[in-house]
């Protein structure tokens, strides 16, 4: 019996050193990674709805996502996320992806509520399977498979009349939604997202799209790269961690797509040529949905050769709190020119009117018209 009584204590103080262990290696997780781990055990324990309803009417493909407990302030890019595959139809036939949804609800009324918790909601595509279908192999590899993305201010985006995204029905999406809380740090909330795909079938008239994303890089000292202040004789920013939105230029240098923005007025511009892949020698923009974060007020696609702007995005923030009441997205039937020979970038103003730094990301969502998939889908009828 001592014995055993000797095993038991040893066990149970095992137990709570394990436990200690634990919780000083969670406490001292960045925010984003404490909501992982939450987001995880909250789900998998069955304390939370953990599953998507999904709803496949005819021409909309509805889900809602598992709920996500809201605890506290989470900025953008650190809230509770969850991700789904996503199938439109069982079979091959040909669709028209033409409009995003997303919106906020009520975990338990599924009633409506703010946008501001809202993140984003990132659509990707399976790039083997969608261009191998199209007889497009060559484009494989070439750029992070992103349709598009929703955010906060940008929560509703359609493509113009006569042009959508084709693919097969059942090519799968893989979606992932994230929330946000900017305002509300006392918060104790269960809320889920409704995202919604808008789709088309049966139709011969309608014009291919294609995507491209863009996004702001800047650089930074990778020797010392939260050096503060910032260095401006070199231009340096001060990236938010340098895991996630790292990358390499090259030549040994290293940019951030999401860095920290101090007080006041700035503009951020960062050349985009590498990222647009104009292989032809003209290219017609007829869509663009823009991400960017709190406190900023403006997006520009500018024309560097040319000097003018292709299209601006004016970005209205909340007047007494943090967030984004709207972003203005682009969509034209007729579409605009830009040239394999131009240069391009995109130009973000921002204007932190907090008493603190904060996080920044400029990125658009570019839709083209895809002349030659639409040779290859005419070739198919």
């Amino acid at each position: 019996m001592k014995r055993n009584s000797k095993i038991y204590k040893f066990t149970a103080a095992i137990a709570i050193i394990g436990v200690l262990v634990a919780a000083i290696l969670y406490y001292r997780l960045p925010n984003r990674h404490k909501a992982i781990v939450k987001t995880y055990l909250l789900q998998h324990s069955g304390l939370v709805d953990n599953q998507w309803k999904i709803d496949n009417k005819l021409q909309h493909y509805t889900m809602i996502s598992p709920a996500f407990y809201i605890d506290g302030i989470y900025k953008s890019m650190e809230g509770p996320k969850s991700s789904n595959y996503v199938q439109l139809s069982q079979d091959s036939t040909l669709l028209w992806i033409t409009g995003f949804h997303v919106r906020a609800l009520n975990s338990s009324n599924k009633k409506r509520i703010s946008n501001d918790f809202i993140c984003h909601t990132n659509v990707d595509f399976n790039e083997v399977k969608y261009f191998s279908n199209f007889h497009l192999n060559d484009r494989i590899g070439k750029q992070y498979p992103r349709m598009t993305s929703l955010s906060h201010g940008l929560e509703n985006f359609k493509f113009p009349k006569g042009y959508g995204v084709p693919m097969k029905g059942n090519d799968l999406l893989y979606v992932t939604t994230e929330s946000l809380n900017h305002n509300i740090p006392d918060a104790n909330y269960l809320i889920k997202h409704e995202v919604q795909i808008d789709y088309l079938t049966n139709i011969t008239s309608y014009k291919p799209l294609m995507s491209r994303t863009v996004y702001i890089m800047l650089p930074y000292d990778k020797s010392d790269p939260y050096k503060s202040p910032i260095d401006p004789g070199k231009d340096y920013c001060i990236p938010v961690e340098t895991k996630n939105h790292s990358y390499d230029d090259g030549c040994g240098n290293k940019l951030s797509g999401h860095w920290v923005i101090p007080k006041g007025k700035h503009t951020y511009r960062s050349s985009i040529d590498n990222q647009l892949q104009i292989t032809a020698d003209s290219i017609r923009l007829h869509a663009a949905a823009v991400h960017v974060h709190p406190f900023a007020t403006a997006l520009t696609l500018w024309d560097k050769t040319n000097k003018k702007a292709i299209f601006t995005s004016h970005i209205v923030n909340h007047r007494d709190k943090i967030g984004l009441s709207k972003i203005d997205a682009f969509s034209s039937e007729s579409g605009v020119w830009m040239m394999q020979n131009h240069n391009y970038e995109l130009i973000l103003e921002v204007n932190n009117t907090s008493t603190i730094d904060q996080d920044m990301m400029g990125s658009m969502f570019l839709f083209f018209y895809d002349e030659e998939l639409d040779r290859q889908l005419h070739r198919g009828n």
